[in-house]
């Protein structure tokens, strides 16, 4: 999985409910043809991350093909999460 692109912006908590920060990343991913995540149409993998005084963490995510916005049911592996929590934190 590579990530070709990134674009992300910070969520507003007008009730002030949630500690520290949160942030979007919307990423761009490539996969192999053989890979099960492929898609004709793309692949997008939404990223929530959250920012507090003890670090940065992954609150939610998820994959959807960019052609059909359908949402995908697969996840990432612990290896793969960790790369794209260091991804996000380095694009802050």
């Amino acid at each position: 999985m590579d990530i070709t692109n990134y674009s992300f912006f910070a969520i507003k908590d007008p009730t002030g409910i949630m500690v520290g920060d949160r942030y979007e990343f919307l990423l761009d991913v490539e996969v192999d043809e053989e890979d099960e995540l492929y898609t004709s149409g793309g692949l997008e993998l939404r990223v929530i991350l959250a920012v507090d005084e003890n670090g940065a963490r992954i609150a939610h995510y998820n994959f959807a093909d960019k052609l059909s916005n359908e949402i995908l049911e697969f996840g990432l592996e612990e290896d793969e999460e960790e790369e794209v929590l260091a991804y996000c934190q380095s694009k802050l």
